[in-house]
């Protein structure tokens, strides 16, 4: 079963999708930025390069190690969201 994380930064709308194949997707405002398939390295990595205000860059990373459900979402290098989702077995 696929699972959705929303999130935002400043005024941006992001969400992360993990597919039913494993695969996890970012979007921006409804928009896919990066996709990745599950394989047998962790974490699966998508990130991206937002401009939010004039020159001012934004590096959105997401990693998740999909064994454990662990989703660390970075801006910057900065923590913006933590959690753990549900495993599917």
């Amino acid at each position: 079963m696929s699972q959705r994380v929303a999130f935002q930064h400043r005024h941006k709308s992001f969400e992360l999708l993990v597919t039913d194949d494993g695969a996890i997707e970012l979007y921006l405002d409804g928009v896919m930025r990066k996709r990745r398939a599950r394989g047998t390295k962790e974490p699966q990595y998508v990130w991206t390069n937002v401009e939010l205000e004039w020159e001012e860059h934004h590096y959105i990373e997401v990693r998740f190690w999909a064994s454990s459900g662990k989703l660390a979402i970075t801006v910057n290098g900065e923590a913006l969201l933590q959690e753990v989702l549900p495993v599917s077995t």
